[in-house]
């Protein structure tokens, strides 16, 4: 089972998202988001893959209901996304993990078709979630590292 967390980040009725420089979804929108890493924290996961991908340094705000995704090859990921507010704005990227960073038209995203759009069911979903509210507490994470 894998562990995705990203972010949600909508200022004026526009979202920050990324174009894909991957393979798989060459050329695709997406939220900033990416794997959870071992030992670390999802809420971390979520503010670094921001950084990473957008150069945008992010302040989690909530959380929106948590999808689960099984793909055909078998694998399962869990997929977390936060709503997050830009904490300071300085867009740069690697140019070999994402072809471009753009704040879009909420209402252009959700006209997107399945190829322009990773994910395309989870990610109208979370925006669907964003805008009917379904912001729940950061305070249903722990937020607690436990070693054994």
């Amino acid at each position: 089972m894998v562990v995705i967390a990203g972010c949600v980040i909508v200022r004026d009725n526009k979202i920050l998202m990324v174009k894909e420089a991957k393979k798989k979804c060459y050329g695709q929108w997406n939220f900033p988001a990416g794997h959870v890493d071992e030992n670390e924290l999802i809420t971390e996961a979520a503010i670094r893959e921001a950084y990473e991908e957008t150069g945008c340094k992010v302040k989690l705000t909530g959380v929106l209901p948590i999808s689960c995704v099984d793909f055909k090859n078998g694998e399962t990921h869990i997929m977390v996304r936060f709503t997050a507010d830009i904490v300071a704005e300085n867009i740069k990227f690697d140019t070999e993990e994402i072809l471009d960073v753009q704040w879009l038209d909420i209402k252009d995203v959700k006209s997107m078709t399945d190829q322009e759009l990773r994910g395309y069911d989870t990610s109208i979903q979370f925006i669907k979630d964003f805008e009917d509210g379904k912001v729940y507490p950061l305070d249903v994470f722990n937020n607690t590292k436990y070693i054994r």
